[in-house]
Order: C-alpha cells, then sequence, then structure tokens
C-alpha cells in the first residue's frame, strides 16, 4: 500500500523583494507535516491541584497528552512503518491553497474521508512585517492514489 504526505506551498512567497528566508520556508513545512500528522492522534487535556510545601493548593497545572493507536497494515502504518515519503508541491497563491483547503475539507464532509490536513499561518513575528500570512497545507499521511487525485496537478517545488 503506497502512502505518502504532500505539502503544499504559496510560490509567491518565495519570489520578489519581499521572499521568505530558506529557514522560515523549511519552518513552515515541517509545521505543515507534523501539523497533518497530530491530527490523527488523540488529545486529552487534564487538570490536578498540587499541594505546596505548607499545605496550600498551588494554582490549577495543565498537561496535554497525545496518543495514537495503529494497527499493522494500515495507512498509517505503510507509512511510518514504510516509506515516509513526503512531498512538496506548489500553488501560485493564497487563493488556490485555501480552495485545496476547503475541497479537503468538503472530502472529510460530505464523502466521509480520513484525510488528515492542516493549514499553516505564520504569525508574523519575524517575516511579513508582523502579518499573519497563510503559508502552506499539509495533507496526509494518506494513500498516494487518493493524494494524487488531489494535488497531482501541482508541480514539484
Amino acid at each position: 500500500m503506497e502512502t505518502k504526505q504532500v505539502i503544499v506551498f504559496r510560490k509567491d512567497l518565495l519570489k520578489g523583494e519581499h521572499a521568505i528566508r530558506k529557514g522560515k520556508f523549511a519552518a513552515q513545512v515541517a509545521h505543515a507535516s507534523i501539523g497533518s500528522l497530530l491530527k490523527l492522534f488523540t488529545k486529552e487535556r487534564s487538570e490536578y491541584l498540587r499541594m505546596g510545601p505548607y499545605g496550600e493548593v498551588e494554582p490549577k497545572q495543565f498537561f496535554t497528552r497525545y496518543s495514537l493507536e495503529f494497527k499493522d497494515g494500515t495507512l498509517l502504518d505503510s507509512w511510518l512503518n514504510g516509506s515516509f515519503t513526503k512531498v512538496v508541491v506548489s500553488v501560485e497563491g493564497e487563493k488556490e491553497l485555501l480552495e485545496l483547503e476547503k475541497e479537503l475539507r468538503r472530502l472529510n464532509e460530505q464523502e466521509s474521508k480520513l484525510i488528515p490536513y492542516a493549514l499553516i499561518t505564520d504569525i508574523g513575528r519575524t517575516e511579513f512585517h508582523g502579518e499573519q500570512t497563510v503559508t502552506c497545507l499539509g495533507i496526509g499521511p494518506y494513500s498516494s492514489e487518493e493524494l494524487d487525485k488531489i494535488t497531482g496537478e501541482l508541480p514539484l517545488l
């Protein structure tokens, strides 16, 4: 079973006098990869009380647990324990990226697919003149055949 993860990046952010740095590009792609994978995890947020050294109750403490279970032979097993393939492709700009995210939402809602994806927005601290900017979209891991139907026509970056 062939599986992969696809990262779709906005090509317009790589051109011109305001092109982002290579390190920022790499960080955004990494965010998309991890963000999409984390959609498969179960997230459990809990709180607990702790007593201080003099018997006083300290402020609430919170912790988050992420967990993931999968069976042998599943799509996720094939990806994590197999090829671990990632492909980076591009769209021209934000409009195309948001249209792709909308299509993924439609597939998951109307066709009952379970394609994990994460739209990444940079907060603008080191690039983009302080403006929040949608940069990329992580999709999968999922069936290579199914992802090719969605992103197969996009050019490699």
